[in-house]
């Protein structure tokens, strides 16, 4: 056993998982994500970096691993990243040891570092939810809510708070605010997406960055990735890509290649065959499969 506690939070490494604790007063998207133990299968490496303050853990998943980090595709700020944990001086002999004890794990029970087909974390518990700008969205592990505030657009609050099943979504994409651009949580259904601004979509949040509550929109991206119909079946979750003409850093931001839908023929032939065997399954109605072969024929 190799354990580390510090203010920032407390990494423990057990031979088989690395539990990651949050300290009391950390970001809202560590706090709100909590206790939660990391597979050595999901590890593709760990590494410390000392400083004149002491230095800093951080642990580095397989491409694919978890759902938190999938959904924020390289947006997530230090603060708020679980994966790192900030050392005092007194704690750098510890955070060696715990990084020796990892390495030589990963080296005795020859885990590659490549990525993974499927999540190897559960994600956020639920319910979760998370957002601020103009409304919140929250997920009980089957029913996405989005509820407006004073903020929203009349073209939102107009309709009143919009519910829909997990089953119905085939894609999910979440942007923080960045500088003065907006972000935004969109939900995708039935293989369509919106090509409306996140503050005119009543499938989306419009995220304005007044708090560091909205980061916690992350998570409901998350929890909702792990349960969408595709995470089900096996195949890999869809993260839309940035809406054309949308608003705030819908457009070149992240990667490109996490972030981006692929046109490549075979990829969208083997999306036909996931929609066809969902359909058959019942998570599709005649409705919804119709919608989303029609999204995908005209990519062709």
């Amino acid at each position: 056993m190799a354990d580390i506690i510090t203010r920032d939070g407390t990494w423990q490494f057990d031979g088989d998982s690395v539990r990651i604790v949050p300290g009391g007063r950390v970001h809202p998207v560590r706090q709100d994500l909590g206790e939660f133990a990391v597979p050595l299968q999901a590890v593709a490496g760990i590494s410390f970096e000392p400083d004149r303050k002491g230095g800093r853990l951080r642990l580095r998943l397989r491409t694919g691993a978890c759902p938190v980090l999938r959904a924020a595709d390289g947006r997530l700020r230090d603060a708020c990243d679980p994966y790192q944990l900030a050392v005092e001086k007194d704690r750098t002999g510890v955070a060696e040891y715990l990084v020796d004890e990892v390495r030589n794990a990963l080296l005795i029970e020859q885990v590659p570092d490549g990525p993974v087909d499927g999540f190897l974390l559960p994600g956020p518990s639920v319910p979760v939810s998370g957002g601020g700008g103009d409304g919140t969205a929250s997920f009980d592990g089957e029913t996405v809510r989005l509820v407006w505030n004073w903020k929203a657009e009349d073209a939102k609050s107009s309709g009143g708070a919009v519910s829909f099943p997990v089953a119905e979504v085939t894609g999910v994409r979440w942007v923080p605010s960045i500088g003065l651009e907006n972000g935004f949580l969109r939900f995708d259904r039935g293989g369509v997406t919106s090509s409306l601004p996140p503050k005119f979509d009543p499938y989306a949040l419009d995220l304005w960055g007044l708090s560091k509550r909205e980061y916690t929109a992350v998570l409901v991206a998350a929890a909702v990735l792990v349960r969408m119909p595709a995470a089900r079946t096996g195949a890999k979750p869809l993260v839309l890509p940035a809406p054309q003409g949308g608003a705030g850093p819908a457009a070149g931001t992240g990667s490109s290649t996490a972030a981006a839908v692929p046109d490549d023929q075979d990829v969208l032939l083997r999306r036909l065959r996931e929609l066809g065997e969902l359909h058959e399954a019942g998570i599709l109605t005649d409705e919804e499969f119709t919608t989303a072969k029609q999204a995908v024929l005209q990519r062709l």
